[in-house]
């Protein structure tokens, strides 16, 4: 930078603490050094930050607007000397997780706060898929940490645990829709009426569903809401979206098997070790077990 840190910091330390005296004694420095540290600062900027005119020097209005500017310029240094050091210890430039709607916790959302307090400066990305295309996120290393409904198998490259929470699905239909007045629905009733079905759909929960006479497919959870609100048919759906997006405009179907209870794996490639960020995420999602 044009001005050195060390004029920086003495005129900073100086305002703060009232004296060059003591500005000198906490940086460890001379107070001649500081008082030339300060002057030759003040004739960089063409600026008087001190009145000197009595016997403690003060603020002039001019040092009063620098000093602001200076710790501001003080603190991004010390952001930047922090970032390089974390990088150097294995600190990610960025962590991207991809994760299933299928999954929603006020746990997770603890956990990324906690995130968010230990690791301020990372960039950190959320992406959205389901299934196989979550997977191969992971695979080609566009993410770094998955969140899937749990699959009976995975690739030889991708490493995966169960996490502690499971997810929750069941049938909705909209309030107005020829099945939500009805009881005990069957399988053989479900298939008189139009499928809304996530597609690929490789989960657990497609196991129990009945082949529908005719079916609506989508490629996420939350666009088989907004067709189920508008009543083009039933839906398999986590709890959690319902919850939050449709309350009052679904109508949850008393149906045979149903909800199913959904484990949920945390997957990460074992091509590609996660750095300090990602491997304190994954510990932390895999904690409660």
């Amino acid at each position: 930078m044009r001005h050195s840190p060390e004029a920086l910091t003495a005129f900073a330390e100086a305002a703060t603490l009232g004296s060059f005296s003591a500005a000198a004694r906490k940086l460890g420095k001379s107070q001649s050094t500081v008082s030339s540290a300060i002057a030759n600062l003040e004739i960089d900027l063409g600026l008087s930050l001190f009145d000197r005119s009595s016997r403690k020097p003060t603020l002039t209005a001019h040092g009063r607007v620098m000093l602001g500017k200076v710790q501001e310029i003080l603190a991004a240094s010390n952001r930047l000397d922090l970032s390089a050091s974390q990088l150097a210890g294995g600190l990610e430039a960025k962590l991207s997780v991809v994760w299933s709607d299928t999954y929603q916790s006020d746990g997770f959302e603890s956990t990324l706060t906690a995130f968010e307090q230990r690791f301020p400066d990372l960039e950190f990305e959320c992406l959205i898929a389901e299934h196989g295309d979550l997977v191969a996120l992971v695979q080609s290393g566009r993410a770094h940490i998955g969140v899937v409904g749990a699959q009976a198998t995975y690739p030889s490259d991708i490493g995966s645990a169960t996490i502690a929470e499971q997810s929750e699905i069941t049938l909705f239909v909209a309030a107005n829709h020829a099945l939500a007045g009805m009881k005990d629905v069957t399988p053989e009733m479900l298939a008189q009426y139009r499928e809304l079905r996530l597609d690929p759909f490789q989960g657990r929960a497609d196991r129990l569903m009945p082949a529908a006479r005719r079916s609506w497919s989508a490629s996420s959870y939350l666009m088989l809401l907004e067709m189920a609100v508008l009543g083009f048919g039933w839906a398999a759906i986590p709890r959690w979206m319902v919850t939050r997006f449709a309350v009052g405009t679904l109508h949850e179907l008393d149906a045979r098997g149903w909800p199913q209870r959904v484990p949920v794996d945390a997957v990460w490639s074992r091509q590609r070790p996660l750095g300090r960020a990602g491997t304190w995420l994954l510990h932390q999602m895999l904690a409660e077990r």
